[in-house]
């Protein structure tokens, strides 16, 4: 697929002109404004210059999940044959060779230092009489890892569930049941070395000292999104929950900065996006999960969170025994460390559709 970038839009230039619109020398002055661009094509050929993202956060269709067959049977003919055969391994192996062809692209379009996490889980799966695990989220780290990029420490996403019956196989007798599945992955890999953005941006988009304690933990605890009633007439989208890229954009990523979704879906990434000062880029194989997208909601979510991030901060600054040896500079609060006191938390305070995609106001909470 050719680059357009008259089509496209350039994030680079969308982040330009963001960057030169930001007037935050005063609470309530205006934090200018994002561009959001859904785009219909295929993660293997993404069409956006080298090195234009500085986030890409993703779930792709996860391989041996039989909700997946027809897509990666569609991609791929050796997959359609390993699965008509009953071979799990071949098919397994074929599924992945697909995914790798977008972790390729995925590493041309991050910037230096520009960071992928990926959210997929294991398949456990009966083929031919036998049942196995087949373990995605080694095969993704080991793509990855060919394509160029560096590995660093994942976390691993607990999405409890209410069943009484958590187990797989035969009862309560040994020695035949099996470990039930209530987690997924979040891999982190990074292009090259470290990334220093501009320090005015990165102190305003920097993090409470709380917050990271909790978000930089390798454990995650919270449930998944509901599957029904999908968007784009789909029975199910397999997206996951605002709350996780919510907190990867904050966590990897500077306002002003562009993040990507090669499989977009339900657009779950650029909502997490618009809601934190982000620019952003989705790439959906199916226009009708695009012609679904609505976003009107954003100004409420994104004010609800950034209220919710400084009561919270505030609670914890009330649970101490000491007082936090920093004075916030845009809050009534105080802070614990240096690196938090210019946090300047974005709103979302309008948004309207243009012809390119999406345009987001900003205002400071």
């Amino acid at each position: 697929m050719a680059t357009d970038p008259e089509a496209t839009g350039d994030p680079n230039a969308a982040e330009a002109e963001a960057a030169a619109a930001s007037t935050d020398d005063a609470a309530g002055t205006p934090a200018g404004t994002t561009h959001h661009r859904a785009l219909v094509g295929d993660a293997r050929e993404l069409p956006l210059p080298d090195e234009s993202v500085g986030l890409v956060v993703t779930s792709p269709p996860y391989p041996m999940v039989e909700m997946w067959d027809g897509v990666f049977s569609r991609l791929s003919p050796d997959v359609a044959a390993a699965l008509d055969d009953a071979d799990g391994q071949t098919a397994f192996d074929a599924m992945h060779a697909v995914l790798d062809e977008t972790w390729t692209e995925v590493e041309r379009v991050l910037e230096p230092g520009g960071i992928a996490c990926i959210n997929v889980g294991d398949a456990t799966r009966t083929i031919d009489g036998s049942f196995r695990l087949y373990p995605n989220h080694a095969r993704i780290l080991e793509g990855l890892q060919q394509a160029g990029l560096n590995p660093l420490p994942d976390v691993l996403w607990r999405k409890p569930t209410n069943s009484a019956a958590k187990f797989m196989g035969s009862g309560t007798r040994p020695p035949n049941a099996y470990v039930t599945l209530e987690h997924e992955y979040i891999l982190v890999a990074r292009k090259g070395g470290l990334r220093r953005p501009d320090p005015d941006c990165r102190d305003r988009s920097a993090f409470f000292w709380e917050e990271r304690n909790e978000w930089f933990s390798d454990v995650w605890t919270f449930t998944g999104q509901r599957q029904d009633g999908a968007a784009g007439g789909r029975d199910r989208t397999g997206a996951f929950p605002l709350d996780l890229p919510y907190r990867l954009v904050n966590m990897y990523s500077v306002q002003g900065d562009t993040v990507l979704d090669p499989f977009w879906g339900t657009g779950t990434t650029t909502r997490a996006a618009m809601c934190s000062r982000r620019h952003s880029v989705g790439v959906e194989v199916d226009p009708g999960l695009v012609a679904d997208f609505d976003p009107s909601d954003i100004p409420y979510e994104s004010q609800a969170r950034a209220r919710a991030r400084l009561a919270a901060h505030d609670e914890f600054v009330a649970s101490r025994d000491d007082e936090p040896g920093y004075e916030a500079t845009h809050y009534d609060t105080r802070v614990v460390t240096k690196g938090e006191r210019d946090i300047h938390l974005p709103v979302a305070s309008a948004i309207r559709r243009d012809d390119a995609g999406w345009t987001v106001e900003h205002d400071w909470l």
